[in-house]
């Protein structure tokens, strides 16, 4: 870090290093910790700098939380190649194994939707919005019928997920390969329920 106060970056560049030394403070902190203050003290840089880059906290929080989501979206990105349910797998276990390794910043990730900030919170629930259209495309691809139900029932799972992921991975020392065999099975029973109930709707299918 004495090396880079020492050198002149560009704007971009100095905006990118804050940004990356507040998603790495996730790891051990809280999001509604970081500060300005405790973000400029640690990078050496001045209060005024951090608001000339990012406005406030809650600007600052947003671009955290945005990086910090985009680099997660990026590590766990499906592998089209795959066959729907093998990319179901290989899509839980790299989720998984992001989850272990950056324990505090998923778990910032999923609380930041409790945040008093309207745009972090849609920062969070764009992830979660994505993260759905992955695993529906899945069923889909499998033969579901796509109903309003299942893509509401598919939505509500990623949500129960990352639930699973904070208490499982976050807290406990539960096998990663566990984990990710729990969230297939539901996964396959929330969409086998949602199947039955748009059939049982429409009798004609």
């Amino acid at each position: 870090m004495d090396a880079d106060r020492r050198t002149r970056l560009t704007p971009e560049k100095r905006r990118a290093q804050l940004v990356a030394l507040g998603v790495a403070t996730l790891v051990d902190h809280p999001l509604e910790s970081l500060t300005i203050d405790s973000l400029s003290a640690q990078a050496g840089v001045s209060r005024g700098l951090l608001f000339y880059y990012f406005g406030s906290k809650q600007g600052l929080h947003r671009e955290v939380v945005r990086t910090a989501r985009d680099s997660m979206l990026h590590a766990t990105e499906p592998l089209p190649d795959l066959a729907p349910l093998d990319r179901l797998h290989d899509t839980l276990t790299r989720i998984v194994g992001f989850v272990r390794d950056h324990r505090g910043t998923f778990y910032s990730l999923v609380r930041g939707v409790a945040s008093g900030d309207l745009e972090v919170r849609e920062v969070v629930e764009q992830a979660r919005v994505l993260q759905a259209e992955r695993v529906i495309e899945v069923f889909l691809e499998l033969g579901a019928v796509d109903s309003e139900l299942l893509r509401i029932a598919l939505r509500s799972w990623v949500t129960f997920a990352q639930e699973v992921l904070v208490e499982s991975t976050v807290t406990t020392e539960i096998p990663s390969e566990e984990i990710v065999s729990f969230l297939e099975r539901s996964a396959r029973a929330v969409a086998a329920s949602a199947e039955q109930s748009a059939r049982e709707a429409d009798p004609a299918e």
